[in-house]
């Protein structure tokens, strides 16, 4: 099975590409629910950001609050430092777990039924070393200005608080250097699509068609 990391910053349209590759038959692994996941209330994760930052970033339900948690750690590098420290960990191990199931032959019939590609979408697919459990990796560009439309728009954010948030990340022509294939995100929908169609073509014929797989 092939396993493939899609990365873009925030404000790519990564997760568009992401649902398109889901149509396609790669089944997906989210980086953003496994994180949702490892806060759960009573999880461990949730209990050391309480105590590192303070019950302030908690909702009235005992959730975490995750508007206020991003406002605090993309305004203050220490404080993002200190929460990656807690998450990444945790996010990897329960990615790997599902990397770990759509691998098990043993179950041919269970909830992944014998996928032959497997997609990792991660935004920090390389900042947190991820890439090396990949056999390749796809990056989602996106100009500058429409990531910045796309981010006030999506988020209802300010002008600073879009660039605090692209600066807090590797910059997109650094990721582009670990890409296998790119996808130009900035146009139009369709093109999007028309782009990420062809990579599938071009990945199912280098991995799967001198065996026969496909």
């Amino acid at each position: 099975m092939l396993v493939i990391g899609l990365t873009g910053n925030i404000g790519s349209g990564k997760s568009t590409v992401a649902r398109r590759l889901a149509t396609l038959g790669a089944k997906i692994i989210d980086a953003d629910q496994a994180a949702r996941q490892v806060v759960m209330p009573g999880a461990p994760a949730l209990d050391e950001i309480t105590r590192t930052f303070g019950p302030d970033v908690l909702t009235p339900e005992g959730e975490l609050d995750r508007e206020k948690m991003g406002a605090l750690v993309f305004a203050n590098p220490e404080a993002r430092d200190k929460l990656n420290k807690i998450m990444h960990p945790r996010i990897l191990e329960a990615i790997r777990r599902q990397v770990s199931a759509i691998k098990d032959t043993s179950q041919p019939h269970g909830p992944y039924d014998g996928a032959k590609v497997a997609v990792i979408d991660a935004p920090l697919l390389i900042e947190t070393g991820l890439h090396h459990d990949v056999g390749e990796i796809w990056v989602v560009k996106v100009n500058e200005t429409g990531q910045v439309e796309r981010l006030a728009e999506r988020d209802g954010l300010t002008p600073a608080e879009v660039q605090r948030r692209i600066a807090a990340q590797m910059p997109q022509e650094e990721k582009l250097k670990y890409a296998r294939r790119v996808i130009d995100n900035s146009g139009a929908l369709r093109q999007t699509i028309k782009q990420v169609d062809k990579r599938w073509a071009e990945m199912l014929k280098e991995h799967f068609q001198e065996t026969g797989d496909i």
